[in-house]
């Protein structure tokens, strides 16, 4: 019964994103959003109007960070593919999470994997996500304080 909200918001995100309210859409929408909530056993924290405005900035800010990585890597990835000369330096790096969970680490991975250019191939147990990425030049350093930033972020959402 705690996990009914979590069952009920991942319900209707279902049927948001497949557009079909037919009557079994919905169960399996209920079916699968209940293995969610049995997968995960997300910790349900209360509501607080206090913390609202900090969270929804920060969350405003994540997804803006997301939408500017996705957009400078695919214009990266354009600029090697179009050129005549691939210049490109590959490597894997290491970079610590800094994430307080496990749920924070995996977004920060999956935000990580989407912008183009660079992939999470592997996190171990001390959350350290080791991450291929087609030119390394930028630096080591460069990457883990855009993971900080991102922590940072994730951890103020999720507060």
């Amino acid at each position: 019964m705690r996990y009914l909200p979590f069952v009920i918001f991942n319900t209707i995100i279902y049927l948001l994103l497949t557009a079909n309210p037919e009557p079994l859409n919905i169960l399996a929408g209920v079916v699968i959003a209940v293995g969610i909530s049995i997968l995960l056993k997300p910790e349900i924290k209360q509501f607080s109007w206090r913390r609202f405005p900090s969270t929804a900035l920060a969350f405003i800010r994540y997804l803006g960070i997301l939408i500017y990585d996705v957009i400078s890597g695919g214009l990266m990835v354009a600029r090697l593919v179009l050129s005549r000369r691939i210049d490109i330096n590959p490597g894997v790096i290491a970079i610590p999470s800094e994430c307080d969970s496990e749920l924070a680490t995996a977004l920060s991975a999956h935000s990580i994997s989407l912008a183009p250019g660079e992939m999470v191939v592997e996190i171990d147990d001390q959350g350290v996500m080791y991450t291929h990425i087609l030119d390394i030049r930028p630096g080591t350093r460069y990457r883990q304080q855009a993971q900080k930033l991102r922590s940072d972020l994730l951890s103020k959402i999720f507060q």
